[in-house]
């Protein structure tokens, strides 16, 4: 299985000035749009950091899943939440040749936790041998920052300065994340069970 960010958040949508002022940076001088690049960067690394985290997409955008075969035909677990809309169901031969699914032949179940592909009959369509199938969907929280829920918005301000702050520190070790960071974001957190635990 893999899955692939189809499209992603323009710079224009990041909140940049909000971010600038999380970090008490000076405004009104020439210089006031010297650090976008750098800023817009924090933001995109807080963003993918706070999603891996979750498990969850924050910001909704499109994304494809191709899979050479179903782990489960009664219903396809997708790999993001949430999932707001399965956009196209395509079925690849192995010459290349594409068949778009008709969309009565399965339905989304919108779990916010564990959405699936399911069929509305026996099961999913068949993925012949040495092609694959072709998942389009959108995940996502929110439409955009402003619409996130305050402790997801304040978490990715918050690991956005942590890392502006501490962009010179080598010593950081692997996942580091403030714990105020992971407090604000452990409600959102999807569990998985593994091994007869938590994980």
């Amino acid at each position: 299985m893999i899955v692939t960010e189809r499209t992603q958040i323009p710079d224009a949508a990041l909140p940049r000035d909000a971010f600038k002022a999380h970090l008490r940076l000076g405004r009104g001088f020439g210089t006031a749009t010297l650090q976008d690049d750098l800023l817009s960067g924090f933001l995109r690394a807080s963003l993918a950091a706070i999603e891996t985290r979750t498990g969850k997409v924050l910001i909704a955008r499109d994304f494809v899943m191709t899979l050479t075969r179903w782990r489960d035909a009664s219903g396809e677990r997708l790999p993001l939440a949430p999932v707001t809309e399965v956009t196209a169901l395509v079925r690849v031969a192995p010459d290349g040749s594409e068949e778009l699914q008709d969309q009565m032949q399965y339905h989304l179940d919108q779990d916010a936790q564990a959405p699936r592909l399911c069929p509305t009959s026996a099961g999913l369509p068949q993925i012949a041998k040495g092609g694959h199938m072709r998942v389009e969907f959108t995940a996502g929280l929110a439409p955009d920052f402003d619409s996130l829920p305050a402790d997801l918005f304040q978490a990715v301000m918050m690991l956005a300065a942590h890392y502006y702050e501490h962009r010179d520190d080598t010593g950081l070790h692997r996942g580091c994340m403030p714990f105020g960071v992971t407090s604000l974001i452990e409600r959102h957190r999807i569990h998985r069970l593994a091994l007869g635990g938590r994980s």
